[in-house]
């Protein structure tokens, strides 16, 4: 059945994909967003088939005129990317509180019966469990440390969401992402950072082996899923999730940092000599989600990693003209 559905963070690279999938389904859609960290381009071939409204998710009557006439909200508005947990850490709360808060309650005051959040797997610090399931406790290990701004601001989500939906609500679900990755998806990650500095070095060094600075020992580990596999696990989630169901997307491939440097640099036909660095304070040790959940509705992961980092770094070398003029990128200290 053809629903309307609002979509916040509509631009952003999660988001834009979201609203493809959910055209091709055949669903009318409008993408709320104020193009800070989203870009409308990413939509631009749409423009005919969506509304698109730009404003900021902070704004409560904004928030509660889009929400008219909808069906079902998909609320992805957020600040991501680590380098603003540890440089903005109140505005990365403001924007996660005040924007759950607004969104729930014009959901509330235009009768929308549907609701997905989409939550992060850094809601887990340093998690006990790994692979880490749905039960495994969400923790703040120290309030003080700013990366965890963003961890706060969505544990607070999932609660206001899960409380609001007990009553509120016809269905509310809550997707927990786990290091998703592909073209065009912003500047401040781990993947686009190596393989932006592995371009540039490629195109200097007189050797084929490259001494390659990263952040912590490379032994950490992370699982990454191409973003088209989450989009399908999120729309399992979303026509066939449960109410107050919590679900884990990503892949069960463990893969260590360093690894992963190795991987990229074979795209580029070179060798790395890993220097280790310091770790930022609070980045975790392992993250690997279990997916149990999420597979007991139908998603199974069909991409490989070293098949994603084919197309991720053709996608940036072509862009990588396009790249943000920061310190950080150069330094190896953005963190995953």
């Amino acid at each position: 059945m053809s629903k309307t559905y609002l979509v916040t963070g509509g631009t952003g690279f999660i988001g834009a994909a979201l609203v493809r999938r959910l055209l091709q389904e055949g669903h009318r859609v409008k993408s709320l967003d104020n193009n800070i960290r989203g870009n409308p381009r990413r939509l631009r071939d749409l423009i005919n088939e969506i509304e698109l409204i730009e404003g900021d998710i902070r704004d409560s009557e904004l928030v509660t005129k889009s929400c008219k006439n909808v069906d079902a909200v998909c609320h992805l508005a957020f600040i991501n990317g680590t380098e603003f947990f540890y440089s903005n850490p109140q505005l990365v709360l403001e924007v996660g509180v005040k924007g759950i808060i607004n969104v729930l309650d014009g959901c509330k005051n235009a009768g929308v019966g549907e609701f997905m959040l989409m939550s992060s797997s850094e809601v887990y610090q340093s998690a006990q469990v790994v692979p880490t399931d749905e039960t495994v406790p969400l923790t703040i290990p120290d309030i003080y440390n700013p990366r965890y701004s963003y961890a706060g601001g969505k544990i607070i989500s999932e609660i206001l969401a899960i409380n609001y939906g007990r009553i509120d609500f016809d269905r509310v679900s809550i997707v927990r992402p786990h290091n998703v990755y592909g073209p065009d998806m912003g500047w401040a990650h781990v993947l686009p950072q190596f393989i932006l500095r592995l371009h540039k070095l490629t195109q200097t060094a007189s050797e084929r082996l490259i001494d390659f600075p990263i952040q912590g020992s490379g032994d950490e580990t992370r699982s990454f899923v191409y973003i088209d596999d989450f989009i399908e696990g999120t729309m399992a989630v979303i026509e066939r999730g449960e109410h107050l169901g919590l679900y884990h997307i990503g892949t069960m491939q463990e893969i260590a940092i360093k690894e992963v440097a190795r991987m990229i640099a074979h795209y580029f036909g070179c060798k790395l000599k890993i220097r280790p660095g310091s770790k930022a304070k609070g980045s975790p040790t392992r993250r690997c989600p279990d997916i149990t959940k999420v597979s007991n509705l139908g998603f199974e992961p069909r991409w490989g990693l070293a098949e994603g980092i084919s197309v991720i770094s053709k996608w940036y070398t072509t862009h990588a003209h396009e790249q943000p003029k920061n310190e950080l990128f150069e330094s190896g200290i953005v963190g995953t």
